[in-house]
């Protein structure tokens, strides 16, 4: 009888023990000092409306935190030309996201984006080529044409003293004339950051129009000793943003400015 006693009382203590040692453990579990890993109280549902058109020779691949994207139906690794993409996640705490936009064959990240939880729906819009990167294509606006049968302007500049390598980083004006000299109108402070001013008039044949780049404020060229017209086209009843680009020889030597590239070409802007 005394032994089973004693044993009785040994379990009790035992089971005491133990109770005690889990209440202990769920007490310091509760502690307000701990912190989840991951900050569970924080995490948020995240997303990126990727939007952009690639005129690289190369295809172009997406990265978010080092992890290659898939696009499409068919999961490619790459794009070429347009990528139109939604890409959901989660914000864990304070972590964010880094897109990086690389060309595939030559592995050059040719832009890097930062995305945090401080704004947890996003869009990344650009339009890549080679030597040029046009960065919030979705924020831009086009111009309005207040009468029909108008033509008109919007222009940025950004590969400005790539090749001419002038020495002048002031805005610049562009003075439009016709073929046969009349002159169109003035439109001031272009630059590489931003589309400028916009500029419209009535649309006539011939359609060719020469615009003059100069420095702002002035009649003098930003290239010294060197004229710089630049050869567009005008549409009739239609709003463009022109993207103005420096062009070289196979060497390097500045040859011109181009005034080609229209991004209403490739997106649709409201």
């Amino acid at each position: 009888m005394t032994t089973i006693k004693k044993i009785n009382m040994k379990n009790i203590l035992t089971s005491v023990l133990i109770f005690s040692l889990i209440t202990t453990l769920f007490t310091s579990c509760t502690n307000d000092n701990l912190v989840p890993y991951y900050g569970a109280e924080t995490n948020q549902p995240g997303k990126i409306t990727i939007n952009g058109y690639s005129a690289v020779s190369d295809s172009l691949q997406l990265t978010i935190n080092g992890k290659v994207i898939l696009i499409g139906n068919d999961k490619k690794t790459a794009f070429v030309k347009k990528i139109d993409k939604d890409y959901d996640f989660v914000y864990f705490g304070d972590e964010g996201k880094t897109v990086e936009i690389t060309n595939k064959v030559t592995k050059e990240i040719l832009h890097t984006y930062h995305f945090t939880a401080e704004k947890p729906k996003d869009t990344l819009s650009f339009f890549a080529k080679e030597n040029l990167w046009i960065d919030k294509v979705s924020s831009i606006r086009l111009g309005v044409l207040t009468k029909t049968g108008n033509s008109g302007y919007k222009f940025i500049f950004p590969n400005q003293n790539k090749y001419s390598k002038s020495g002048y980083e002031g805005n610049l004006d562009g003075i439009l004339r016709k073929v046969n000299g009349q002159v169109l109108g003035t439109i001031e402070n272009i630059n590489k950051d931003k589309f400028g001013n916009f500029i419209e008039f009535p649309f006539s044949s011939p359609p060719t129009i020469l615009m003059e780049l100069v420095k702002h404020g002035t009649t003098e060229s930003y290239i010294p000793g060197q004229k710089i017209t630049v050869i567009m086209t005008m549409t009739n009843n239609k709003s463009k943003l022109i993207v103005l680009e420096e062009k070289s020889d196979a060497n390097g030597v500045f040859t011109g400015v181009d005034g080609t590239l229209n991004l209403t070409d490739y997106f649709v802007f409201k």
